[in-house]
């Protein structure tokens, strides 16, 4: 079957799967969205809403479906996941998103399915190499939102610090979505100016310290977001959609996405969010950026710790 790049499937319609259905509804980059969720009455509410607003935004189709609508979409996002309980450790966490993943990919790979995997579910890393083993595609097919987040909080971040348009601001967050995760200071540049040169010119210093407070913002900023409104879903909505923007303008841009390493930066047997050209066909090519010794050192320590809870769920 032919891939019609202008349908798209969103596999999950919480909180995250509504919020990237909407944004996808205001880029106006597809002619077809299906919605499929367990409940498909939540899929149908969510489908209907969207459509409601169709005379104002893009001229599209907003439909709830099933797996049998993904075989010719160029793109499947997955949301789908559950919230860590009380007193539940990370790794029983990982297992139950590791199931609920099990069990997409069963319905995924049973239809002849050709296009590009997102998993947008968490943890992101973990569970976009899962979806790669589990699934046999291509690693190029199956990539993962990473922290192309993250990132956009550093460059908003550093852009309020050094009052300048955060657009203007190039830097990454790479490794792990989450604890482990590490801002890439030695490449750090606003409009091709080194962050240090751009400070002296500016009259301005952004040492050791006021790094590490950004860094720390951004590494909790899901945290502080969920303790007053619950869950975090529009930044994700927003990163989202650049990605998928990339994808069916086939831009081949550069963004930090979870992909599964095998040799590059000396790692394998693990996906990290790394800093990659993102074009129609997904993965085009993992940038091995340069990297202090510092930093190559958190690198090898957060893929370390990826490895052993993949190493974990006997896949």
């Amino acid at each position: 079957m032919a891939i019609n790049y202008r349908k798209a499937a969103i596999v999950g319609c919480g909180f995250v799967g509504a919020s990237i259905a909407f944004r996808f509804l205001q880029q106006g980059l597809f002619s077809h969205l299906v919605l499929i969720d367990a409940n498909r009455e939540k899929a149908e509410g969510e489908a209907m809403d969207l459509s409601d607003g169709l005379p104002y935004g893009a001229s599209m189709e907003i439909t709830a479906g099933t797996y049998d609508d993904i075989a010719e979409c160029g793109l499947v996002v997955v949301t789908a996941g559950v919230n860590q309980k009380p007193g539940e450790t990370r790794l029983q966490l990982i297992e139950r998103n590791a199931a609920i993943m099990r069990s997409i990919l069963a319905e995924i790979t049973a239809r002849s399915f050709e296009g590009i995997l997102l998993i947008v579910s968490n943890p992101v890393d973990v569970l976009t190499y899962v979806a790669r083993e589990l699934s046999g595609y291509p690693r190029h097919r199956v990539i993962g939102s990473g922290t192309v987040l993250d990132t956009a909080r550093l460059k908003q971040l550093l852009g309020e610090e050094l009052a300048v348009d955060s657009r203007n601001v190039h830097a990454f967050i790479v490794g792990e979505h989450g604890d482990s995760e590490l801002a890439v200071w030695s490449g750090a540049n606003v409009s091709g100016l080194d962050l240090d040169d751009f400070c002296r010119l500016r009259g301005q210093e952004l040492h050791d310290p006021g790094r590490e407070r950004i860094y720390r913002e951004i590494r909790d900023s899901a945290d502080e977001i969920i303790k007053r409104k619950g869950a975090t879903y529009y930044g994700i909505a927003m990163a989202v959609g650049r990605i998928a923007e990339c994808i069916v303008k086939d831009e081949h841009a550069v963004l930090p996405i979870s992909v599964v390493l095998e040799g590059e930066y000396g790692l394998d047997r693990v996906a990290l969010s790394i800093p990659s050209i993102v074009g129609k066909n997904g993965l085009e090519k993992i940038l091995e950026i340069p990297l202090g010794e510092t930093e190559r050192e958190a690198l090898n320590s957060s893929a370390g710790q990826l490895r052993e809870v993949i190493t974990g769920l006997n896949l």
